[in-house]
């Protein structure tokens, strides 16, 4: 119930008074004149239909290239770790704000840039624009849609391989019955997954979109612009949500599509050379592709000016490390993303409990399921446009606690899915014998399922983290002088052309996403000894 109001109060709402808002005319009274203002400027049109287009075309490389990462862990017999360094490099983009991936494509493939100057020549294509969208939203994507892939891959049953090739089916024949056809509603997924975060990210457009105008970019600038145009900005958020609608409703309808086995055997794979061969290589040239734009934020802050003066300088980073200012930000992206994993966790684990350890009447599970649907399809910039209408001129506005629950909302979907999942595979009847025994349900719940979960919790408390410390389509919106974080600091620092200190600030996002996911995950395996082994240790010692 809690969880309820808290999502009525703020994700309802705001989203209720944005549609208002977009209906709202000069005089105060209901009119459609803002949407047809909108509709009628052709360069609205353009941006939306480039959106659709540069969004698709990223979507459908990105879950290509999650498939064959994918199927090179689960389907070939390369050694374990070559398989690990995989899965590593697959994530390495998440670390990273998508508003230096712009940056980092510039100073990669520019006329001056690392990659260009490596290679002796330029590209034979514009940087700026549906080349540069497509690099950056296909990157953007990847790790999202191969987490997607990977993890339905895991479930799928081998022995179905070894029965086609019993039956006598061809090698694509038995590629399709056993591999893509049981990944089918996945692989759509993925796609719709990449399509729309394509479709709502601000970060790649505001460096490297140029001339080529999508709709994250014409929202920025009706809001934060010029010339701010809150009505049309209303409207032009609104129509955002018109893919996580369609998202919402394919997504049910894919439902039907996922294979599900009674049993999942566990089938040894059988030698195949060339096989491993091939797809380890796919495997390395999309990871080389993927990972090389980020090469030069490595470069760039160690040379004394890029590319003028090729020379070892570390004034960049004492600059940076020498400015209060940029330390207090710094301070105020940690306190943030924090705050934001544990609120976060606490409210994906209560969701979670109550959909899958409670006796909770159904309906009340459906208005949870109903609630993690809705928040995987809200794009961070609408959600961000809807806190400034409902939250500005109160005492919430530019603090860091509407930052905090911004988060906690906007990242919600996914941290819960996971704590279902690991809840759910827990014994059914603990809570049924721990009431036998006399405990209550919530003292069922601290003392049994919650170390059983704990793995999962630090999960979940590390997807936060790492998400508030990144995110920046959102917050864009609500954050002041006082609240100002690392993501939003570098979109002032780009006005500035500060690149040096941009890539500086990217590389300390980037080793403290590092330091902290090596750090939650040796936290979620670790397991204090009980005081009974101590002194049954201590009494072995003895005698």
């Amino acid at each position: 119930m809690i969880l309820t109001v808290f999502f009525v109060l703020f994700l309802g709402l705001p989203v209720i008074r944005l549609l208002c808002r977009s209906f709202s005319g000069e005089d105060g009274g209901v009119t459609l004149s803002v949407y047809q203002s909108v509709f009628q400027q052709k360069k609205f049109g353009q941006a939306l239909g480039n959106s659709f287009l540069i969004a698709a075309l990223a979507a459908g490389l990105a879950t290509i290239v999650a498939f064959i990462l994918a199927y090179t862990c689960y389907y070939t017999n390369l050694p374990k770790r070559f398989k690990n360094i995989i899965r590593l490099a697959a994530m390495l983009p998440m670390f990273l704000p998508t508003i230096t991936y712009g940056f980092a494509i510039i100073y990669s493939f520019g006329h001056q840039g690392l990659i260009t100057k490596t290679l002796g020549h330029t590209l034979p294509f514009e940087l700026y624009g549906i080349f540069g969208l497509l690099v950056g939203y296909s990157v953007y994507t990847i790790p999202v849609a191969f987490l997607l892939v990977s993890n339905t891959m895991q479930y799928i049953d081998k022995k179905v391989m070894i029965v086609s090739k019993v039956m006598g089916d061809k090698a694509h024949a038995t590629f399709w019955i056993a591999i893509v056809r049981p990944l089918l509603g996945t692989l759509c997924g993925a796609f719709i997954q990449a399509f729309f975060l394509s479709f709502t990210d601000f970060g790649i457009p505001a460096s490297v979109g140029g001339r080529f105008e999508v709709v994250a970019s014409v929202l920025y600038d009706q809001m934060l612009g010029g010339i701010p145009n809150f009505g049309k900005g209303a409207a032009v958020a609104m129509i955002m949500l018109l893919p996580s609608i369609v998202s919402i409703c394919l997504l049910q309808y894919l439902e039907r599509f996922n294979i599900r086995y009674k049993k999942i055997s566990d089938a040894e794979l059988s030698q195949n050379v060339v096989r491993d061969v091939v797809w380890s290589i796919l495997s390395v040239i999309a990871l080389v592709l993927m990972l090389c734009i980020f090469v030069v934020i490595f470069v760039a802050p160690f040379v004394t000016d890029w590319p003028n003066k090729i020379s070892f300088s570390m004034e960049h980073f004492v600059s940076v490390f020498t400015d209060s200012d940029l330390l207090s930000i710094y301070g105020n992206t940690l306190a943030m993303a924090v705050l934001s994993a544990a609120a976060g966790t606490l409210a994906a684990y209560g969701a979670a409990l109550v959909t899958a350890r409670s006796r909770m009447p159904k309906w009340c599970k459906g208005v949870v399921e109903g609630i993690a649907m809705v928040t995987n399809t809200i794009p961070g910039m609408v959600l961000g446009v809807a806190y400034m209408f409902v939250f500005s001129g109160t005492s919430l506005q530019n603090t860091m606690g509407l930052l905090i629950i911004c988060n906690v909302i906007h990242y919600f979907s996914s941290p819960y899915l996971m704590m279902k999942n690991s809840l759910s595979k827990l014994n059914e009847s603990w809570e049924t014998t721990a009431g036998l025994m006399g405990d209550s349900w919530i003292k069922t719940i601290i003392r049994i399922v919650t170390p059983n979960v704990k793995e999962s919790l630090w999960s979940v408390f590390g997807y936060y983290f790492t998400n508030s410390c990144v995110t920046v389509s959102a917050i864009i919106f609500l954050v002041g002088s006082r609240t100002m974080v690392l993501t939003t600091k570098i979109k002032q620092l780009q006005y500035l052309n500060k690149f040096n200190e941009v890539f500086v600030l990217s590389l300390l996002i980037f080793f403290t996403n590092l330091i902290a996911k090596a750090l939650f995950a040796g936290l979620a395996k670790y397991k204090p000894m009980r005081v009974t082994q101590k002194l049954f240790q201590k009494k072995e010692t003895l005698c």
